[in-house]
């Protein structure tokens, strides 16, 4: 084993995992580390084209995952009504592909391939107005680049694991499915800093603008949030300090008639 491998797995291994030496990674093999190591460095340039390739597989994923709605069914109707307020628009350069998932979590997300999915339990206490407004607020996580950023930590967490997990193992080249099921999960769930919810806001509120939509559904959409098991909710936890956020689009509201 070169020296140069063992140094890089130790390094790898201790920085993914939290370990201050490498005294517990003796079972590491140091060959699938630098191989995960090499698939770290891939998620941090990972490409426009390649994201819009991962998103639609983890968006495939989801689907097979989630009861999905059937088009014509009063979901189906209903968020097709809501999304043609958007008119043609292209999210990413990518057609929008919608559909919504029967669940009673409260959630709604976009990926970098135009994959749009809304949850009934949002539907269900959103107007339609308030849709739009979080709906558009996920789609400028993908249009400023949010989404991407997030996508590669999803990757980059499954390349760690596979560092950790593959001892012994030939070093892995591509995702296997359980890999491509945690990167989808670790993207849904993921958490955008405060700087990104508010440009992700402003993206919204000056999409609803440009399109003639009511630009207050984003308000109240953020005010009902905020009431949603004291703000603990699924999609709150990604979403903090909705009081503010709802404050500074009403601001905007009175600034910019």
């Amino acid at each position: 084993m070169s020296p140069i491998k063992t140094a890089i797995a130790c390094a790898l291994g201790a920085s993914l995992v939290g370990l201050g030496a490498c005294g517990g990674l003796q079972n590491l093999d140091p060959n699938a580390a630098v191989s995960a190591g090499s698939n770290l460095f891939k998620a941090a340039s990972l490409s426009d084209g390649d994201i819009v390739t991962l998103s639609n597989e983890a968006c495939k994923t989801s689907d097979a995952q989630s009861s999905v709605a059937a088009s014509n069914s009063a979901y189906g109707k209903r968020l097709a009504r809501v999304m043609s307020g958007f008119g043609d628009m292209t999210l990413n350069g990518q057609k929008i592909d919608y559909k919504v998932y029967v669940t009673k979590d409260v959630n709604a997300w976009a990926m970098g391939n135009g994959c749009v999915r809304v949850y009934t339990g949002l539907m269900d206490m959103m107007n339609d107005d308030e849709l739009r407004g979080v709906i558009g607020h996920e789609m400028g996580h993908v249009a400023l680049g949010h989404t991407k950023k997030a996508m590669q930590t999803a990757y980059a967490v499954s390349a760690a694991r596979t560092a950790v997990g593959a001892a012994g193992n030939s070093m892995v080249t591509s995702l296997s499915t359980s890999q491509l099921g945690d990167v989808t999960e670790k993207f849904i769930n993921a958490q955008f800093s405060q700087s990104q919810e508010s440009a992700a806001d402003d993206y919204s509120f000056d999409m609803l603008k440009k399109k003639g939509m009511n630009e207050k559904g984003l308000v109240t959409a953020f005010q009902k949030l905020a009431t949603i098991d004291g703000g603990q909710s699924s999609m709150m936890s990604s979403h903090p300090s909705s009081p503010s956020r709802a404050a500074h689009i009403e601001s905007r509201i009175k600034k910019e008639g």
